[in-house]
Parts: structure tokens; C-alpha cells; sequence
């Protein structure tokens, strides 16, 4: 178990650096992969550029939901008032605020990419454009909460503070899933 000498909180740069280093360097081996799905989605982007305005809020906001998600699972094991056990009600009531906090955002993406739409004179309907940015962003922000559940679980128990890892791996990790799931459900609900 963490000794008091080995704390969680040490502010050691060298372990610091020691623990991020491969952890940033595999995780943006993993960024370019959204890069990659990003340019060989060019055609269609192009075609619908209603897609191309919601991209970046759509990579963002999932990895912002999953970073939100880990700081609390963070702060909560600090303080050592979880174990995340299934049955504690204040994870629950964190997972149900970062599900209603991602269907708000992403409807209301929808909605500001469709009003852009109307002064632009896209074709999206209204209706398309909240298919595509719900079923994206509830998956991203699925995928954030077990990200956030997982990173935060097991920088705790190999003695990481969880603080230096969470957020960068499920910002990267929410990021590329997002912009895959984006891609994804917009090629198949314009038939792309």
C-alpha cells in the first residue's frame, strides 16, 4: 500500500516526468489516428460543410466531459471517500450530470450548426443534424464516463496520482473515439 513518504499527492517532477513521458508519447501515436479518419472523411466534409463547424466542438466536448468526470474521481479518492463501488449513490449522480450536461451540448450543437445552416443555405435538415450530433456525443460521452472510471481506478492502484494521468489519457483517448463515432454516424445517417 502508498506509504505517507510515497504519497499520491508528491509533487516529485522527476516521477512526474517518469510516469507522463511514455503515456504522452503513446497517446499521441493514438491523436493521430483522428487526424488520419479526419482527412480521409475530406469528400464528405466537403460536401456537407455543416459536419466540417461541428467537428471541433464535437472532439472537444468529449474529452472536456470525461476530464470533468475524472477530476471528481480524482478528488473523491484523495479525499478517500470512494472505492467506486457500484452501490455509492454520488458516482451515480456524476455520471447522470455528465450524461445531461452532453445531451444539453449536443443538442444545442445541433441547433447552432442548423441556424448556420439556414444563413448559409445548407441542406441539413434540423432533424439530421440532431441524429448525428446525439447518437455521436451520447456514445463520446459514454465513452468518457468508462474511460474516466478506468483511468482514474488504475492510476490508483499501480500508486499514480491519478491527478497527472486521467486527464490526459481520456482527453485523448475520448478525442479520437469521438472523432471515429462522429465520422462514423454521419457517413451513415447521409448515406455517405
Amino acid at each position: 500500500m502508498i506509504t505517507p513518504q510515497d504519497s499520491l499527492g508528491s509533487w516529485d517532477t522527476r516521477r512526474i516526468v517518469r510516469n507522463m513521458f511514455p503515456l504522452l508519447v503513446v497517446l499521441s501515436a493514438i491523436v493521430l489516428v483522428a487526424g488520419i479518419t479526419l482527412e480521409e472523411a475530406e469528400e464528405m466534409l466537403d460536401r456537407y460543410g455543416l459536419l466540417a463547424v461541428m467537428v471541433p466542438t464535437m472532439v472537444d466536448m468529449g474529452g472536456n466531459l470525461g476530464a470533468i468526470l475524472s477530476s471528481r474521481l480524482s478528488t473523491r479518492f484523495h479525499l478517500g471517500t470512494t472505492d467506486l463501488d457500484p452501490r455509492d449513490r454520488a458516482l451515480w449522480i456524476d455520471i447522470a450530470a455528465v450524461i445531461a450536461l452532453a445531451a444539453t451540448i449536443f443538442t444545442a450543437l445541433a441547433i447552432g450548426a442548423y441556424a448556420i445552416g439556414v444563413v448559409l443555405g445548407s441542406d441539413l435538415t434540423l432533424s439530421t443534424l440532431l441524429v448525428i450530433s446525439l447518437v455521436s456525443g451520447m456514445s463520446v460521452a459514454v465513452i468518457a464516463v468508462v474511460f474516466s472510471f478506468a483511468a482514474t481506478y488504475a492510476s490508483y492502484r499501480l500508486g499514480v496520482d491519478p491527478d497527472d494521468t486521467t486527464i490526459p489519457i481520456v482527453t485523448n483517448v475520448v478525442d479520437v473515439c469521438g472523432m471515429l463515432i462522429f465520422i462514423g454516424v454521419s457517413a451513415a445517417v447521409l448515406g455517405f
